[in-house]
């Protein structure tokens, strides 16, 4: 089989066959990731093709030259257990060059990770879900009326890079829909935005400078969305947002388990993280 195997770069249009795929996995992809996410790095799809037909995909989106971000790490069911995966992985992370790459994997498979990939356990997250409704607070703004430069620093220093075209696509998108609380001298003091998926909505990023911020946050994107399922991925070391979702009794789902390829943090200010932007570009 390995004989058979090539290595290379996706097309737009494959990028959607792993979204597809990663729908299969019971990822829940939003239905317009692929539009926000392959145009971050058009190079950094790639995919293992045996005789002609793709049988594993992986992500390695480089944000700028220092921060890197994998994921999408799947391989066909039928071509599992051969080393596909580790072959391809290894010949995706060349794109990242000397970047700190981050990754979100399964939770069972770190040990294998830490030995084979080279990345380091720093943190778990957590997926929950909850049931949408409730009334929309008064003094929030919709996203799109917010100054963009302006929310593009207040991301970045939510995050190890800056990622003015991912953050465009994501406000904008169909499907999509934020909203930020804005502090008495108009700054920005958190904001979220939700998206449609295969099943019900995901609210990521929830980027709040407290609890009470992010609630009133997380309270105005589910306002809109009454009765329907949505997820909120939370960085475990964030005990305020722990108590934010054992609170409001939404059960837990899964776990992920946040690499890095250095041993050294990644400087986050995880106490201001109440929403994962997404696991498959962090």
């Amino acid at each position: 089989m390995e004989d058979r195997v090539q290595f290379r770069t996706m097309s737009r249009e494959e990028v959607g066959t792993a979204m597809a795929w990663a729908a299969d996995e019971g990822w829940n992809p939003g239905l317009h990731d692929a539009e926000c996410f392959q145009p971050v790095d058009p190079d950094g799809f790639f995919c293992a093709e045996a005789d002609g037909k793709i049988v594993g995909t992986v992500s390695i989106v480089n944000y700028d030259d220092r921060f890197a971000f994998a994921g999408l790490y799947i391989v066909e069911p039928f071509h599992r257990a051969n080393g596909i995966g580790m072959q391809l992985y290894r010949h995706a992370l060349r794109h990242a060059g000397s970047r700190i790459v981050g990754y979100d994997g399964v939770v069972a498979m770190v040990d294998k990770y830490q030995k084979d990939s080279g990345l380091f356990l720093h943190y778990n997250n957590a997926r929950y879900e909850g049931t949408g409704g409730g009334k929309m607070p008064d003094g929030l703004t919709p996203i799109l009326n917010v100054g963009f430069d302006a929310l593009a620093d207040y991301d970045t220093a939510h995050f190890p890079a800056r990622r003015e075209r991912f953050l465009q696509c994501w406000i904008s998108r169909t499907g999509h829909y934020g909203l930020a609380q804005l502090d008495e001298n108009g700054k920005i003091a958190g904001y979220g935005v939700r998206r449609v998926c295969q099943t019900g909505h995901k609210i990521g990023p929830l980027f709040a400078k407290d609890r009470a911020t992010a609630e009133r946050i997380l309270d105005g994107l589910i306002a809109g969305i009454p009765g329907e399922q949505f997820y909120l991925d939370i960085p475990v070391p964030n005990t305020d947002a722990v108590a934010l979702v054992q609170d409001r009794k939404m059960n837990p789902v899964f776990y992920t388990a946040r690499l890095y390829s250095s041993k050294e943090s990644v400087p986050l200010p995880l106490g201001e993280i109440f929403g994962v932007t997404t696991f498959e570009l962090g």
